[in-house]
């Protein structure tokens, strides 16, 4: 069983990368120059921008970036050290590592560093030196900070999906009755959850009493719309692949379908919402079956010679 549940998580993690590939226009190092404007992104490695050629956003999350050459849009390193020779449109933001900027460097944005960044007389810096603590705009970063934002995300309902499947496998039997036999109620309450979670938190606010409850309530429910989130990725896993097929696979399935539709501005927002409420829909379907289905207790057999 553990050997399954490693093969089946190696196998998650392996269509997640291969979805990020897919879905993320990174540039081979050694390309030509035929599409002048485009994004460089390094998982782990080494992103280099050689002299004379130009990219848009770079972005390296493991590993060291040389930028020699033209960078129209922002750099973005998040663990490596950054050795800047060439033109920076943007802002420079490195999250962890030496940041090295060299004579005749040009950066028209801010320098955003953890540790003090080393400049070389001769220099430019059109904008600000700051630290990360005291100042990150992810929205300055704009296509970067969609993707990082887009692959923890991903990351993060993976790895809760595939542990409420393991830690609580009746949940997979009770998500498909409760799609499948009641989906109207699933959307109705659903669309309820999702509304009345925030105006039942405010009411708690505007009740000087329950103010803590309110603040609790509002801070948990990102993680409730997560949940359902989850749940909505495994029912539609489960409208592609019927049972008795892993209840991992189904969710699978499920997660990456919904998380390359995310990729979609405005559309990826609109198919979060929607599974989201679907999802908390049939939970509470689901839990409401289950309360009646504990609370009927067996027919009790009949005794004995009875009616003889």
């Amino acid at each position: 069983m553990h050997i399954y549940i490693r093969q089946l998580v190696r196998s998650c993690l392996s269509g997640f990368v291969l979805v990020v590939f897919l879905a993320v226009p990174a540039s081979a190092q050694g390309s030509t120059n035929d599409n002048p404007s485009r994004n460089q992104i390094v998982l782990s490695g080494q992103l280099i921008v050689p002299q004379g050629e130009t990219v848009d956003t770079a972005l390296i999350f493991h590993g060291p970036a040389t930028i020699a050459g033209t960078v129209t849009g922002s750099v973005l390193v998040f663990d490596g050290r950054t050795d800047i020779s060439g033109h920076v449109a943007g802002d420079v933001v490195v999250f962890n590592g030496a940041v090295t900027v060299r004579s005749g460097a040009q950066i028209g944005g801010d320098l955003v560093t953890t540790d003090t960044p080393t400049v070389e007389q001769g220099a430019t810096i059109t904008g600000q030196q700051q630290r990360v603590a005291t100042r990150f705009n992810a929205g300055d970063i704009g296509f970067a900070s969609r993707i990082v934002w887009w692959i923890g995300y991903s990351v993060s309902t993976l790895v809760l999906g595939l542990l409420l499947l393991l830690l609580a496998p009746a949940l997979d039997g009770a998500i498909v009755r409760a799609f499948r036999q009641r989906t109207g109620a699933s959307i109705g309450l659903g669309v309820a959850a999702f509304f009345l979670l925030p105006l039942v938190a405010i009411l708690f606010l505007v009740v000087v009493i329950a103010i803590p409850l309110g603040l609790f309530l509002l801070l948990a429910l990102a993680f409730l719309y997560t949940i359902g989130y989850v749940a909505g990725a495994h029912a539609i896993g489960r409208t592609a692949m019927k049972q008795p097929t892993s209840r991992f696979l189904a969710f699978l399935i499920g997660w990456l379908i919904v998380r390359v539709l995310g990729l979609v501005p405005i559309l990826g927002g609109i198919v979060w919402t929607l599974v989201s409420i679907f999802g908390l829909g049939v939970l509470w379907v689901a839990s409401r079956r289950s309360g009646v289905e504990d609370a009927i207790p067996p027919t009790p057999p009949a005794p004995v010679g009875a009616g003889a």
